[in-house]
Order: structure tokens, then C-alpha cells, then sequence
């Protein structure tokens, strides 16, 4: 078995085990299970390397480029940009294509679902286990005396919601989908109109009681009017294929030590 902190090498360039344990960070794993971050992390230093390998070799020259206002690509992060738009040139999306995917999936064109809701926040801040149960509590009482009295929600809402909405009695207007965190829409979608939530929705901000009065699902769009978005989806399914496709070719004819490269 490859020791968990290894050195790797790709065609004899060394990648230190600090580097990998460095960019672990950003790729997050189980507390149980540390390897997967150490192994996701070795195998985007390794491609990262190839493509830089891959570069040089072309004679490329790094040419950064303005990613935002101000901010602009290392030398690295161009000098790869330019290997990809090299390297890759996937056909564009036929009329045939575009209107196939459309017609296989028309559901996934909807215009947003519409919703009016109302909740009652009850803040608990991450990791605070102690506060969730203190929460819980609270809410479970409040929730226990709405279900008695369904008009008491306003004034529960402006004196125990931690939401600006308190003011409004807890009501959050129009909502479309997106506009809230998804274990909240997610509740909303699970709720019938006028219902209130069985048990208390949490969230990364809390602990909801959340009553949803009316909900209007979009209509599937019209083929002409997602035409372009479906264009768009569609090349960037293939870049993406390129670019993989691209990576595994290089893997395939590299010398990599320290790990078995996923050809994924």
C-alpha cells in the first residue's frame, strides 16, 4: 500500500508530500477517512503538473489574463488556460442535438417555482451542539403553540425570529427557487400549500418553523427560449469530455510514482 504521506513524481518532477498535504485542504473528506483529501489532492497536483509538463513542451509562453477586476491569472493558472485552448476543440452542438436534449428532459426547462412562505428563525451557530438542543427545544414549544393557535404565528415570529422578516410577522414575500438555502426550498417543496412543517427545517443558520402559504410551480419554457442555455450546457458537457480525454493521454504515456492515477 502507498504510504499516506508520500512524495509523488510525474515523469520525474517531484510533488512533495507538504504540497499534497498543503492542498488537501481544499478537497474535503469524512473525519474517518483523512485519504480521501490526501488522495484527491495528489491527483490534481499530478494533472496540474502534466499540464504545466505539457506546456513548457509546446514552447508555450505564459500570457495571464485579467480574471477580475484587478486580479489576474499566475503564471501557472495561464500557461495551463493556454495548454487547454491548444489542446482542445470540441465540435459544437448540432440544431439535432440541442433540440434532442430539450425533447429528452423538457421538465428540467421549467421557469422558477414560485413561492410565499413565512418562518420563524431560531439561530444556532455550526458545530454548536449544545445551542441546537436549546433551539430545538424552543422551537418544538413554538411549534406546539401554533398548532393550537395558527394565528399566534405572527406574533411568535416578531418575538422569537432572529430574521428581519420578524417585523413582517416572519413573511418572506415572493420567493422563486434559488432564493433560499436548498434544505429550505427543499421544505417548502415537501409542504402544501397553508401547511405547516411537522418538525422544525434546519439549515446552516438555524433551526426554521416555516409555514409555506402559496406555491406556483414554472411552466416548462419553450424550446426557442432555451435554446441558447441548452447551446451553452451543451458545450460545456463537451470541453469538459475534451479536457478529460486530453488528461488521460497524457497520463497514459507519463511516469507517475507515489500514486495510482484515477483515469477519471
Amino acid at each position: 500500500m502507498t504510504p499516506l504521506l508520500s512524495d509523488v513524481t510525474v515523469n520525474g518532477e517531484a510533488i512533495s508530500a507538504a504540497a499534497i498535504a498543503a492542498e488537501a485542504q481544499n478537497h474535503p473528506a469524512p473525519k474517518s477517512k483523512p485519504g480521501r483529501a490526501w488522495t484527491a489532492a495528489a491527483q490534481a497536483l499530478v494533472v496540474r503538473a502534466l499540464l504545466l509538463q505539457e506546456g513548457r513542451r509546446r514552447g508555450l509562453v505564459p500570457d495571464p489574463q485579467e480574471v477580475a477586476r484587478g486580479r489576474f491569472e499566475t503564471d501557472d493558472e495561464a500557461l495551463i488556460r493556454q495548454v487547454l485552448d491548444a489542446a482542445l476543440d470540441p465540435a459544437p452542438p448540432t440544431n439535432a442535438e440541442i433540440s434532442a436534449a430539450y425533447e429528452a428532459t423538457p421538465e428540467r426547462w421549467r421557469a422558477p417555482t414560485l413561492y410565499e412562505a413565512a418562518h420563524i428563525l431560531l439561530p444556532v451557530r455550526p458545530g454548536d451542539a449544545a445551542g441546537l438542543a436549546v433551539a430545538r427545544a424552543q422551537a418544538d414549544a413554538l411549534l406546539a403553540e401554533i398548532r393550537r393557535n395558527p394565528r399566534a404565528f405572527d406574533t411568535l415570529a416578531r418575538e422569537n425570529s432572529a430574521c428581519p422578516s420578524r417585523e413582517a410577522g416572519g413573511r418572506l414575500g415572493q420567493l422563486i427557487s434559488g432564493d433560499t438555502v436548498a434544505e429550505f426550498e427543499a421544505a417548502m417543496d415537501a409542504l402544501t400549500e397553508g401547511a405547516l412543517c411537522d418538525a422544525p427545517v434546519r439549515t446552516r443558520y438555524g433551526l426554521h418553523i416555516l409555514r409555506l402559504d402559496a406555491r406556483a410551480p414554472g411552466a416548462v419554457l419553450p424550446f426557442e427560449t432555451v435554446a441558447p442555455r441548452i447551446r451553452e450546457a451543451l458545450e460545456k458537457a463537451a470541453w469538459a469530455k475534451a479536457a478529460r480525454d486530453f488528461v488521460a493521454e497524457l497520463a497514459a504515456q507519463a511516469r507517475v510514482t507515489g500514486i495510482t492515477l484515477n483515469a477519471a
